[in-house]
């Protein structure tokens, strides 16, 4: 982690995020966003948040708050609530701010904050990514990451799941 840039220090409501930013900026700073449920950390979310930093600067992580998850996951998820998720993400060197947003996607955060690049883990096309049409308009740019085969949180689910059933 950063000097004086303590896990706390790295967790933000959408005012102090928009005052942060505001400070970035002043220093030429290149912004990045990116976004997701990040139930259950894994390789893949680590992958996909080291290359997203590469594109810039400064991370913003825009995180799904546990209602948007359920809505999006199913019931039964989030398995992490999301103030441990953020906690998580927050620990990360590569993240230098995280936000929960309660909305059904992120595009409202990025109108607020305006970032340089947008980047998403997936398979979809730019036309399908909340925001991405915005942050194009202002002259930003947008990456897809492509997610690697075999790793998602549903399938380490899945997989515990299966291996504990098994044993009883």
């Amino acid at each position: 982690m950063r000097p004086g840039n303590s896990i706390q220090q790295k967790q933000f409501d959408l005012a102090g995020l928009q005052q942060q930013v505001a400070r970035w900026r002043l220093l030429g700073k290149k912004l990045v966003f990116t976004n997701g449920c990040f139930d259950i950390l894994h390789v893949g979310h680590l992958a996909s948040l080291t290359e997203a930093a590469q594109y810039g600067d400064v991370l913003i992580v825009g995180l799904n708050a546990d209602a948007s998850v359920k809505k999006l996951k199913g019931p039964g998820r989030p398995v992490n609530d999301e103030r441990s998720r953020a906690l998580v993400l927050a620990s990360l060197a590569v993240v230098d701010a995280v936000i929960i947003f309660s909305e059904e996607t992120p595009r409202e955060l990025i109108l607020a904050i305006r970032p340089d690049v947008l980047v998403k883990g997936g398979d979809y096309a730019v036309d399908q990514i909340a925001g991405a049409s915005d942050v194009l308009s202002w002259g930003g740019a947008v990456f897809i990451n492509p997610i690697i085969p075999g790793l998602s949180t549903t399938g380490i689910i899945d997989k515990i799941q299966h291996t504990n059933n098994s044993i009883l």
